[in-house]
Order: C-alpha cells, then structure tokens, then sequence
C-alpha cells in the first residue's frame, strides 16, 4: 500500500484498537448475578439487563462473567435417590401431566426432599400452584412424616377452600386421617401419580431441582433453627424476586399480580 501510494514506511505505526471497557456494565453484570444469590446465568442476566435498557449479547455476558470468576450454581449433580414406602390407594391420577392450569389454585402439587443440618437429614415439604409456580406453602421439619405436609398447609395465608386438586405421588406421608379430614373440610380433590412414575410430578421434582442447587447443595446448617431461617428468607426470595422463564421472566408474584389485573381490565 505504501509503495501505492508512493508514501514512505517510516512514516506509518501500527497501533492496535483495543475494546472499550465498559465498567458500568461489569458493574450491572456483577450486581444482578450478586442479587440472584449466585444462580443466573447468561440468559437471565440478560432479561435483568434488557430491562435497565441494556442490549447485550449473553456471549459478551459470558466474557464478562469469566472474567469476575463468576459461576453460576447450576452444574451437573447427583444426590442421593431411594425408594420410598408406597401409598397403594386406588386414586386416579386427575392432573395426568396436564400442568399448564388456567386459574390460581386450580391444581396445587406437593413433595417433600431433604437437607443436612449438622450431619442429620431433616426435610422439607412444599405446596406449588401450578397457574404460577409460586410455593404458596412449606415447612420444615426433623421427619418425613404426615405432620411436615399438614405444618405446610398451615402456612398458606390463602383460602384453602380455594384449592381444587391436590396433586401428590404415592409417599406414604400423604396417607393419614388428618390430611383426608382436611382436604374434605375444605373440599379439594386428591390426584395421585401413579406407582413409580415421578414424571406424573415434573412440576414439582424440577422445583426441587432448583432449592436443592439455590439454596442447600453442598451446605449443612448448624441447626434446625438455621434451617427454618434461611427457608423463610429463601422462599420470600423465590417467590417475589426470582423470574422463571416459564412465566416470561417475572417472579411468581409478578406473573399472577399482572394476570389478575389484566382479568379485571
């Protein structure tokens, strides 16, 4: 080109353009990964940044996130699987895998899991609306037992009248006089999934999923008051702040907050 343009070499540098650094973005990246507890990925990072009015692709975000040692807590895990007691009762499966719901409370689904305090199993019972995935009860407790699942639907400031089916699978903690007296106080159906098949419960396994990387893999509370603590904190979190992208990123208060006011308009 020089010899082109008949301009001597001596005359031209070569200095090399580096990328903008954009510190304010960091900064974004770095809070809302902080806020997530540690949870969000690119993806969600991304839909948190779209709504500051940021457009960023999620390979920049990934750049970003490398650069900060920034991981998210969702990698491949395995923990420990085994065979529960089976309730053999002759109840049909009502839901049948059909987990897309219409209203609030038209199906609530339940499980129980377990978590380490201080080298001890203790569990966890939660209650989901399906409509919007939001844990409108829960408890915990030292045993797997009949009395955590009647402690969870204590917790439900809603009214229970209000819930049609109650969606389970065959855990024997589900078999007891007192939950079949209330499920017929208030009138709500019982679904069972059938023997052996966790998929009849997706909604509710996945949501495990989730508590068991957010907020207790790898983590033994000091003790059972630690755990009660940290549950209320982390559900309050789940259900107010954290987006599902089932629900078009909002959090399960968001999603049934803008339904319900899109019904009355």
């Amino acid at each position: 080109m020089c010899k082109l343009l008949n301009i001597s070499r001596s005359l031209i540098y070569y200095t090399p353009v580096k990328k903008s650094h954009d510190s304010k973005l960091d900064n974004e990246i770095i809070n809302i990964f902080k806020k997530s507890r540690n949870n969000y990925g690119t993806r969600k990072i991304k839909r948190e940044l779209n709504k500051k009015g940021y457009k960023v692709s999620r390979r920049r975000i990934g750049c970003i996130m490398k650069k900060y040692g920034l991981v998210s807590n969702y990698t491949v895990k395995q923990y420990k699987v085994y065979a529960p007691k089976c309730n053999e009762e002759k109840i049909e499966n009502i839901v049948d895998r059909e987990f897309n719901t219409q209203e609030c409370l038209e199906v609530v689904v339940s499980d129980l899991t377990y978590v380490n305090v201080k080298g001890k199993w203790n569990y966890i019972c939660i209650l989901l609306d399906l409509y919007n995935r939001e844990i409108i009860g829960y408890a915990a407790g030292k045993n797997k037992d009949s009395k955590l699942v009647y402690k969870a639907f204590s917790k439900i400031k809603r009214p229970l009248n209000e819930i049609e089916i109650l969606h389970t699978d065959r855990g024997n903690e589900f078999k007891n006089k007192a939950i079949d007296e209330l499920l017929k106080t208030f009138e709500i159906k019982r679904s069972l999934s059938k023997k052996g098949c966790p998929y009849d419960n997706a909604v509710v396994e996945a949501t495990f999923k989730i508590i068991k990387t957010e907020f207790d893999f790898n983590k033994v509370f000091e003790n059972f008051e630690q755990l009660e603590y940290e549950l209320f904190d982390y559900i309050n979190w789940y259900n107010n702040h954290r987006i599902h992208g089932a629900l078009g990123y909002l959090s399960p208060v968001e999603y049934r907050l803008l339904m319900s006011d899109k019904k009355v308009s």
